[in-house]
C-alpha cells in the first residue's frame, strides 16, 4: 500500500521526520508530495522557536524545529497512493484518486497554522482525522502536553498524537470511541512572542520554585467509610481525610491496598527528592489506622511506580510501572510484605504505565496508557490495551490499538471496579496537568475487537483534601485510598508556616 504524505515545503520540520519513523514498516509503501502553499507565514515564527531551543530547552531540538534536510531526503515517488494523508490547506486535486484522503484538523481546521492558533489561544487542539472520499471523521483525539516545551514543543506534542491517530486508522480502521470539539479551545490567538515571553517568564518562576520547593510533591490520603466512598458520591465528602505522614524529603504516591494472611498493608511509590528514583514500600493499617513505620518492599536500579496487586491462583503477584526500561514485570510474593521476586515479563519492548488488569468475561485485559514516541508527545493520553487468556499471557494487543488518545480519560488511576452490574474505572484526567482530577468511568464496551467507555463524573481537589492534583483512587475493604500533591517546602521554617494552614497536615500532627 502507497501511503502519500502531503507537506508544506516552506516549513519542513522534525515532526514530520519523527512521523515518516512511526508510519514506515509494516506493508506499507510512503512517499512524500512537497506543496506549495500561498499562506502568510507568520513573521518572525523561525525566529522565535530558535529562541526557544536555545533559553527555554537549552539546544534540545523539537518537533516544532526546522529540518532542511527533509526537502532532499524525501522525494522519491512510488507511484499513484492508495491513501494521501494531507498536512496542509491545499484544496485536494479533483482527479486524486486515492482510497483514503485524511486530513489532520486541529479544532476543526486545517494546517499547521491552525494547530499553532489553538495553541496560542492557550490549549492543545482537539485532532480529527477526517477523510475527504466519505466525509466522515475516522478518529479524533487530544494531546497532553506535559512532555512539551514552549510553542515548538506544544506542536510536536500535537503532531506526535496525530501520527498516533494516523497509524491507529492506518492500522485498525475507523474508531467509535472519539474526542467531542465541544470542549475545545476556540478563543483567540495572541500573538507568538508574548506566548514565548510567557513561557520564558514561567520557566524562571518554576526555576525559583525548585531551590524553594520539592516539586512535585506527592502524598497518600485515607480513611475508613462504610459505604462506597467516592464511588458513591462521586466527590470527597464523607469522613474526614487522613494524610500519611512521610519524611519531608520524599513523596508517597499511588497507594494499593492489600489484606493477605489477615494483615492489611498499604503499597505506595516512595520517592526520595535527592535521589530521584522511586522505589515501592508499605506500611501497615490497623482498625485505627497505620500502625509504625513505612518499610521498603521492592527496589530495582530503575524507576518503580504504581504497584498494581493481583490476587491469583493463591498467591499474591505485584506489576510495579518500570516504563523507563520498557516492559511490564510482574513480581511474586515470597514473603508478605517485605520480599518480592521478579517471576516474568508480561510485555517487552513497550514503554507502558500504571499497568491494571482485568478479568472479564473469561479472558484477562491489560490497561495502560502508552507513548509511541521518544520526543514532545505526553504519557497520559494514549490507552493501549493487551489481551491474554491467563495472567501470564502470551499478551497479544487489542484490535483497536491504541484504544483511545485522550488526555482527559486515557491513563488509568486505580483498580477497576464493579458496581451493581457495571464495570468502572478510575481515570487520570489531565486537562489541567499531569494527574489533576480523576474521572469515574463506565467501561460500556469491552470485547478483543471492541472497547468504549464514558466519563460520569470529575472528582477534583478541594478543601477537604487540600492541593492542587488528584490522581489515583483505591479501596481495600472499608480502606479507601487517594494521593495528591502539595506545597512541600525545603526549608524548615517555610514548612511549618505551610503545615499551619493546611488542615490535613494539622490533622496528622
Amino acid at each position: 500500500m502507497i501511503v502519500e504524505l502531503r507537506f508544506d515545503q516552506h516549513r519542513p520540520r522534525v515532526w514530520m521526520r519523527n512521523l515518516l519513523g512511526l508510519l514506515s514498516g509494516g506493508e506499507r509503501t510512503l512517499q512524500v508530495s512537497w506543496v506549495s502553499t500561498p499562506t502568510e507565514r507568520p513573521a518572525g515564527l523561525e525566529a522565535l522557536l530558535d529562541l526557544e531551543r536555545m533559553l527555554l530547552r537549552r539546544g534540545r531540538r523539537c518537533g516544532g524545529d526546522t529540518e532542511p534536510a527533509l526537502l532532499q531526503d524525501f522525494r522519491i515517488s512510488h507511484g499513484e497512493p492508495e491513501v494521501v494523508i494531507d498536512f496542509t490547506a491545499a484544496p485536494r486535486k479533483a482527479d486524486c484518486a486515492a482510497r483514503l484522503y485524511l486530513r489532520p484538523l486541529f479544532d476543526g481546521r486545517a494546517g499547521e497554522d491552525a494547530a499553532l492558533a489553538a495553541i496560542l489561544a492557550g490549549d492543545l487542539p482537539v485532532i480529527e482525522i477526517h477523510d475527504e472520499v466519505s466525509g466522515a471523521v475516522m478518529w479524533s483525539g487530544q494531546p497532553s502536553g506535559e512532555n512539551a516545551r514552549g510553542l515548538g514543543g506544544a506542536l510536536g506534542a500535537t503532531m506526535a498524537r496525530t501520527g498516533t491517530l494516523l497509524k491507529g486508522v492506518l492500522e485498525s480502521g475507523p474508531r467509535l470511541q472519539t474526542v467531542a470539539r465541544d470542549g475545545a479551545n476556540l478563543g483567540r490567538a495572541r500573538s507568538a512572542t508574548g506566548f514565548v515571553t510567557r513561557n520564558l517568564a514561567m520557566l524562571v518562576a518554576k526555576s525559583i520554585y525548585r531551590l524553594c520547593c520539592y516539586a512535585p510533591h506527592w502524598r497518600i490520603g485515607w480513611r475508613y467509610t462504610d459505604d462506597a466512598g467516592i464511588w458513591n458520591s462521586c466527590d470527597l465528602s464523607g469522613p474526614d481525610w487522613q494524610a500519611l505522614p512521610s519524611p519531608s524529603n520524599r513523596f508517597y504516591a499511588d497507594p494499593f491496598a492489600m489484606t493477605w494472611k489477615g494483615r492489611t498493608f498499604v503499597f505506595f511509590e516512595d520517592l526520595d527528592h535527592r535521589v530521584g528514583v522511586g522505589t515501592i514500600s508499605a506500611v501497615e493499617f490497623g482498625e485505627n489506622g497505620p500502625i509504625g513505620e513505612a518499610v521498603p518492599v521492592l527496589q530495582e536500579p530503575w524507576h518503580l511506580s504504581y504497584p498494581f496487586l493481583i490476587e491469583h491462583d493463591g498467591e499474591l503477584w505485584m506489576i510495579p510501572e518500570s516504563s523507563a526500561r520498557n516492559d511490564v514485570s510482574i513480581y511474586r510474593c515470597v514473603e508478605f510484605p517485605g520480599r518480592w521476586e521478579r517471576q516474568a515479563t508480561l510485555l517487552s519492548g513497550v514503554e507502558l504505565a500504571d499497568a491494571t488488569i482485568l478479568q472479564h468475561d473469561g479472558l484477562h485485559y491489560l490497561f495502560g496508557a502508552t507513548r509511541d514516541d521518544d520526543g514532545d508527545g505526553g504519557y497520559s493520553d494514549t490507552l493501549s490495551i493487551y489481551v491474554a487468556n491467563g495472567l501470564f499471557g502470551p499478551w497479544r494487543p487489542h484490535a483497536m490499538t491504541p484504544a483511545l488518545v485522550d488526555r482527559a480519560s486515557a491513563r488509568p488511576a486505580g483498580h477497576f471496579v464493579r458496581r451493581n452490574g457495571r464495570l468502572w474505572r478510575p481515570v487520570q484526567d489531565c486537562t489541567r496537568g499531569y494527574g489533576s482530577a480523576l474521572g469515574l468511568a463506565e467501561v460500556t464496551a469491552l470485547s478483543p475487537e471492541t472497547f468504549a467507555q464514558t466519563v460520569r463524573h470529575i472528582v477534583e481537589p478541594g478543601p477537604r483534601w487540600p492541593g492542587r492534583k488528584l490522581h489515583t483512587l483505591n479501596r481495600c475493604g472499608t480502606l479507601e485510598l487517594i494521593d495528591g500533591s502539595v506545597i512541600q517546602p525545603k526549608l524548615q521554617p517555610l514548612r511549618s508556616m505551610t503545615r499551619a494552614n493546611d488542615p490535613v497536615a494539622v490533622a496528622v500532627r
